[in-house]
């Protein structure tokens, strides 16, 4: 299974009318990070930076000047995607940019049933919360001691940890099929074959006569007349 967390950093709230400044995403592999990312700064075409926003991500116009707008990337970036699930935090705002942009260069929307919203999963998980991300790297002893600024990139880092923790923790992401699950409770065992020539018998024949002799003493007492109709010869 396949999965992109993903994060993107804006000019502002609004979709409709604001833009994707930055764009950033890690790849699963059944719940386990493959080390393939996504990562690019993007220019908003004249866009300004609300200075709340910026204030949240600490990205100005300066730092966007020769980077490349969104059509200059969007191929790259549905490439790295390709058709594995999307996980985000707070999904609708960052689908609502990307699917904006799509809608500006003629792309389809992606549709909800390819999304996972961690913040509904945690607030799920934790109904009392807070469900911020720096708080679920709290409660799951993550470090995010660097993260002084969002950004899109290392918050995809942060929320690929978040969401395994999340799902279940690392035994819900071994991923393990049920062929390779069979490989692995069989593993160690030998197979058993026949003795070529049987083991010598370990009583004497002096104790299978005296054995023999015990049991016809017993008459109707022995036990094993119970279970088998009566008709038990003398067990050796």
């Amino acid at each position: 299974m396949r999965e992109i967390i993903f994060d993107t950093e804006t000019t502002g709230l609004d979709a409709r009318e604001d833009r994707i400044i930055e764009l950033g995403g890690v790849e699963l592999v059944n719940r386990f990070p493959t080390g393939r990312t996504f990562h690019k700064f993007i220019n908003p075409q004249g866009r300004a930076i609300n200075p709340e926003a910026e204030a949240v991500h600490g990205i100005s116009a300066a730092q966007l000047v020769g980077q490349p707008n969104f059509a200059e990337i969007c191929a790259e970036f549905l490439e790295f995607v390709e058709d594995a699930k999307l996980v985000a935090h707070n999904a609708g705002f960052d689908m609502g940019f990307i699917n904006a942009e799509f809608g500006r260069l003629g792309y389809p929307a992606i549709g909800p049933e390819r999304v996972v919203d961690t913040l509904a999963l945690a607030r799920r998980k934790h109904p009392m919360g807070p469900n911020s991300l720096d708080a679920l790297c709290r409660r799951y002893g993550i470090d995010n001691s660097h993260r002084t600024k969002h950004g899109a990139l290392l918050d995809s880092e942060l929320l690929a940890e978040v969401y395994v923790e999340l799902i279940g923790g690392k035994q819900a992401a071994l991923g393990l099929d049920a062929a390779s699950q069979a490989s692995r409770r069989g593993a160690g065992r030998a197979a058993v074959a026949p003795r070529p020539v049987p083991l010598p018998p370990r009583l004497t024949e002096a104790e299978r006569e005296t054995h023999q002799r015990m049991v016809k003493t017993l008459g109707e007492k022995a036990p094993w007349l119970k279970f088998d109709g009566g008709k038990a010869e003398a067990a050796e």
